[in-house]
């Protein structure tokens, strides 16, 4: 019993400066998150919890936005076609008609030549850009990022399996730079094609203002305000870093109630068999 005890003391003692590393370096990531994050409102997002989804008809609507005003410039290029279908908001008589809207490159053929055909579902969507060069010349040497991983790269903290994925930040500070554009103070100068937006680093953007009142005209009705496309696309943004996150809850949900099972099991084995010896 003592050697039991002085083992658990040293292990204790030991996991002190790895505990106090692990907050010191958790602290740093907040801090240095929290530049980009200027008072962007914590808004409730429907996958918040371990059981939430995220709103299917939010996600449909939320790509309907990326793709007629954000996939100008932006890309999503961890994204395939077929993860629409996957997801369940989109048949794939859908996605197919989609992708064969779309011409990539592909190749060498047997001659060693690319050449361009027709995407397929199980093809990623592409880059409205063919390299870094060009996508820098067409927005006043700004690089438009990729927006496939966004909201898990802004975000600053997370949970051990996702259950609270994009709840430190990383949605609602997309949310805060769609919505965040303003007229400067007065007492700020705003540089050669920038733009004043209170929630980004900095305050001044080259992106100029990508959502206008009823820029786009949702299929379902859904009146298309600043707020309204920007939570959308938004949720369509947070999915697209997770495509199967909900699956991995449902998995989740699965082993810890295996679990649970398992452990009634194991005592009521072990009380059975050591029944006899008291």
């Amino acid at each position: 019993m003592w050697a039991a005890r002085q083992a658990a003391r040293t292990l204790s003692q030991a996991a002190r400066p790895i505990g106090a590393a692990a907050t010191a370096v958790a602290a740093g990531a907040v801090a240095s998150c929290n530049e980009d994050h200027i008072g962007a409102q914590e808004l409730h997002w429907s996958n918040h919890g371990a059981l939430a989804a995220l709103d299917a008809k939010s996600v449909r609507r939320g790509f309907q936005v990326y793709k007629e005003v954000c996939a100008s410039c932006h890309s999503v290029e961890r994204l395939a076609f077929r993860n629409l279908v996957e997801y369940g908001a989109w048949s794939e008589e859908e996605v197919k008609a989609m992708a064969e809207e779309v011409e990539i490159v592909d190749g060498p053929n047997d001659e060693g030549e690319m050449y361009e055909r027709t995407a397929k579902p199980s093809d990623r969507f592409v880059s409205p850009f063919p390299n870094e060069n060009a996508a820098r010349a067409g927005n006043n040497g700004a690089l438009p990022p990729d927006l496939s991983l966004i909201v898990d790269a802004r975000a600053f903290g997370m949970d051990f399996i996702g259950y609270t994925k994009n709840y430190f930040g990383g949605a609602d500070y997309v949310y805060g730079l769609l919505t965040g554009y303003t007229d400067a103070p007065s007492d700020v100068k705003i540089g050669e094609g920038m733009y004043y937006n209170k929630y980004y680093g900095g305050n001044q953007i080259a992106m100029a203002p990508p959502l206008l009142e009823d820029g786009v005209e949702y299929t379902d009705g859904t009146k298309a305000s600043v707020e309204q496309m920007a939570r959308d696309v938004t949720t369509f943004l947070a999915w697209a870093a997770e495509p199967n996150l909900e699956q991995r809850k449902q998995m989740g949900l699965k082993v810890v109630l295996f679990l649970v099972v398992f452990l009634g099991l194991i005592i009521a084995v072990k009380k059975r068999v050591w029944s006899d010896v008291h």
